[in-house]
Formats: C-alpha cells, sequence, structure tokens
C-alpha cells in the first residue's frame, strides 16, 4: 500500500449511503478498503484508489473476523485514519410488514443486531490498533428510528439502532485514550433501496420538504472522518432535514 495518504474502511460500500461514502473520498483523495456482500460497480474497480473491496457478510462472526485479518494484512502497518460503520439490515416479514415485538422472529432479531450492533463493535475493536496509529475516527450510522416510533422500520431493526446510538457514546470514551474519536450520523429518510413507495407519506413531516440523498448523508460522514472534526467526540448528528424536531 502506498504510503502518504488517509485510508477508509467502508462497509456497505455497494449501494446507498455506503456507495456515495466511499465515491466522496475517492474524490477527495482518500484511499478506501470496503466491504459488502455484493460486489463493487466495475467501474468502480478501476479507481485506483479503491485499494480493495472483500465480499463479506458481517452478521456472520467468521467471515467478520476473516474481514479484519484481510484488511490488516492490506494495510500492512500502515495506519488507519477512518472506520465507517454503514452497513445495516431491516428485515421484513414476507409480505413486507414491518416486524415487531410481538410478531418478529427472534433469529431475525438476532441477525440484526449481528450485523447492525455486534458488528461495528468488532470491527472496532480488530482495527483499534491501526486506528490508534492514524489518530483516526470512526462513524457509526445510526437512524432516526432508533430514537422514536417509526411508522414502518422495524422493532428490530429500531432497538439496534438504539443500541449503537449507545455504543458509540461508549466508544467514545474508551477509544479516546487511542486517540481516535467516535461519533454517529443518524440519517432520517434517505432516498435509497430501503425507502418503499408508502414513505412518501412522511415528507410532510420534514421542515426541508424532502427525502435526503445518499450524499447528504455521506458528506456528514467525511466531515466527522475529516480533520474539521479533530475535537468533536461522542456526538450522533442528525440529517434528517429536521424531521426528529417533530
Amino acid at each position: 500500500m502506498e504510503k502518504g495518504r488517509n485510508t477508509a474502511v467502508i462497509t456497505g460500500a455497494s449501494r446507498g449511503i455506503g456507495h456515495a461514502a466511499a465515491v466522496l473520498f475517492l474524490e477527495r483523495g482518500w484511499r478506501i478498503i470496503t466491504c459488502s456482500r455484493e460486489d463493487t460497480p466495475p467501474e468502480c474497480r478501476r479507481d485506483k484508489n479503491w485499494t480493495c473491496h472483500i465480499a463479506t457478510d458481517l452478521s456472520d462472526a467468521d467471515s467478520v473476523a476473516n474481514f479484519i485479518k484481510l484488511t490488516n494484512d492490506e494495510l500492512d502497518g500502515e495506519p488507519l485514519h477512518a472506520l465507517v460503520n454503514n452497513a445495516g439490515m431491516s428485515p421484513k416479514s414476507p409480505n413486507k410488514e414491518r416486524l415487531g415485538c410481538l410478531n418478529g422472529d427472534i433469529d431475525a432479531w438476532k441477525e440484526t443486531f449481528e450485523l447492525n450492533f455486534f458488528a461495528p463493535l468488532k470491527l472496532g475493536r480488530g482495527f483499534a490498533a491501526a486506528l490508534h496509529k492514524g489518530k483516526g475516527g470512526i462513524v457509526n450510522v445510526t437512524s432516526i428510528a432508533g430514537h422514536m416510533i417509526h411508522p414502518f422500520a422495524g422493532s428490530a431493526y429500531s432497538c439496534s439502532k438504539a443500541a449503537l446510538s449507545g455504543l458509540t457514546r461508549e466508544m467514545a470514551n474508551e477509544f479516546a485514550a487511542l486517540d481516535v474519536r467516535v461519533n454517529a450520523v443518524s440519517p432520517g429518510e434517505i432516498s435509497t433501496t430501503m425507502i418503499q413507495p408508502e414513505y412518501e407519506m412522511l415528507i410532510p413531516r420534514i421542515p426541508l420538504n424532502r427525502m435526503g440523498t445518499p450524499e447528504d448523508v455521506a458528506r456528514t460522514i467525511y466531515y466527522l472522518c475529516s480533520e474539521d472534526s479533530n475535537y468533536v467526540t461522542g456526538t450522533e448528528i442528525w440529517v434528517t432535514g429536521g424531521q426528529h424536531m417533530s
């Protein structure tokens, strides 16, 4: 790996917020190491700063451990400057209804927490030494659904994101000893493949009167990884167009 440039690890980078973040970091001269269950688009793999993409199922313990090992091998002792824990899932029933506390399959809850909560914890631990070398930052992608009842997001998803908000605070406290900052972004209604047509009814609740874009979230993630936020840790930034005020 070429020395001298900032390096970021970004999870869930094949689409949506993760892909927008990957593109933005590349545009700003960072090298990136990414993972997702899917492959990256062919046009992105041609970017010389897209150091490598590792197909990974972050809900599987062995796959997470393999990703940590291969990424640390790729870093080869070089510092890591950012870890973006973006990958997440929101399971639905076969007829696309939200899974609640009464009807949600417990195994689906466990899988959701493995991906949305335990994977960020494991990756933070796995890259702690490299992040310490880079005096880097961790950004966890939470959700507005982790702070209030959401009409469409399932209970397992909402609870896992609430737990991730709490984890962000605890990690910020402990990782400070390593000169590593830990923050979160909390998106609202963002126009990705997770958004269904019924979400249109939520727009009147958004003061800015539109859904957000993946790029809106990516820019906030980048800010929290950049030197512009060197004295910011333990913070969760709302990226909701003001929806969280309602």
